[in-house]
């Protein structure tokens, strides 16, 4: 049975006009252009997305993406210009624009196993300089953006699920089941603001996470604070920010497999010494790890800490899909470092203040990279303050508050 009806869809369309508007520093107005990007699966929803910014007064564009043998012929075929090439009008719309929903329904999660990696990241690295303008505009309150999954059935069966099911556990996690799901968000969103208002309020000088294949030492630095549940992702749980790099020690495992740019990895390990990764493992897909993290400088340095309270989220199964794994609820909830850039909004003053040089005194990381790595295993969290005090501040899924 189709589990995505109408009614269904109209209910994600909303709860994603309210991540947007939810996410943006500044208010919407009439006029302002929204890009609805989405993969061709994911046309329905697109539709009703485009009729919801209309009405709303807004300039709607559409933009399709590339569908799996476009990429593959695109990354395995196309010359050394061609792969570099920016479309014109490229950098000029990105300026424009005020807000951004991508609807991410991939028909194949790994149709690029066969194509260097290093084409993968050269092509990433060469379009960093328009998600720079995303960034810049967002930290001025001009631009705001979400996305989503729409499952298929390549999705589906990576994560070992019938579709049906699979989209049953979407509609669960999205709080689409409810009569009220933006009233549903709307809630978890002031619930989680007293558990990040006491995160900020502790001095901490760095974090220690420890479970059976982590033992991590993270210091958030400097004029940062906890943000998350901001409407950017649907669904989103996870409370985060970006820490110093330069204070990352130890060891990191993601015991969830990770499916990035057409391909699977799985079992990444790293070790950190004065914030780089200096070893790196995986147990599968150990080429495409390590031309990952040759990207760029800031590639193999950490970006983002998260934490999810399993209180919250209703995701109880491995998807297949970064967004609903690094929102993991289960048994033990989950924490995932990001490796590469940061998010300059995790800064406790104005960002719109935070120039490239000011983030690099601060320890913010920079990368064309953000790589989510996820680990699921039962672990403590202590929070070292800068009074010598040690207070544990998550544990069994849930952080102690």
């Amino acid at each position: 049975m189709y589990m995505l009806t109408q009614e269904i869809l109209e209910r994600y369309a909303d709860v994603l006009v309210w991540g947007l508007t939810t996410a943006r520093k500044e208010k919407f107005k009439k006029g302002d252009i929204v890009l609805i990007q989405f993969d061709l699966p994911a046309l329905r929803l697109a539709e009703m997305l485009y009729a919801k910014l209309i009405d709303r007064g807004m300039n709607a564009l559409q933009r399709l993406s590339m569908t799996s043998f476009m990429e593959h012929h695109f990354y395995s075929r196309a010359k050394a210009k061609q792969l570099l090439f920016i479309p014109p009008g490229e950098r000029e719309l990105y300026a424009s624009l005020n807000g951004r929903i991508y609807l991410h329904a991939p028909e194949s999660l790994t149709h690029l196993a066969d194509v260097d990696p290093a084409v993968i990241a050269r092509v990433q690295l060469s379009r960093k300089f328009l998600r720079d303008i995303f960034n810049e505009r967002e930290d001025q309150g001009l631009y705001a953006w979400t996305l989503c999954t729409v499952p298929t059935k390549d999705m589906a069966k990576q994560a070992g699920l019938p579709l049906d099911d699979y989209e049953r556990q979407l509609i669960r996690a999205c709080y689409l089941d409810e009569q009220n799901p933006v009233g549903k968000w709307t809630a978890i969103y002031r619930e989680v603001g007293e558990i990040k208002a006491w995160l900020n309020s502790l001095p901490v000088r760095s974090f220690l996470i420890v479970s059976q294949n982590v033992d991590l030492r993270i210091t958030p630095g400097e004029k940062r604070k906890w943000i998350g549940i901001s409407g950017h992702n649907i669904p989103s749980f996870e409370i985060f920010l970006s820490p110093d790099w330069r204070g990352t020690e130890g060891t990191y495992y993601a015991n969830q497999p990770s499916f990035r740019m057409g391909n699977y990895v799985e079992g990444v390990r790293l070790r950190f010494e004065k914030g780089v990764a200096v070893s790196t493992e995986a147990q599968k897909g150990q080429d495409f790890v390590v031309k990952q993290l040759a990207m760029d400088k800031g590639a193999a340095q950490v970006g983002e800490f998260s934490l999810t309270d399993r209180r919250f989220s209703r995701i109880d199964r491995f998807m297949a899909d970064t967004l609903f794994d690094e929102n993991y609820g289960g048994e033990y909830g989950n924490c995932h470092i990001a490796l590469g850039s940061s998010y300059s909004d995790t800064y406790s003053g104005n960002p719109a203040e935070l120039d490239k040089k000011k983030k690099r005194v601060l320890g913010f990381n920079d990368s064309a990279l953000h790589w989510d790595l996820i680990n699921t295993e039962p672990k403590t969290v202590t929070a070292e303050l800068t009074t010598g005090e040690k207070i544990l501040i998550y544990e069994n899924g849930e952080f102690c508050y």
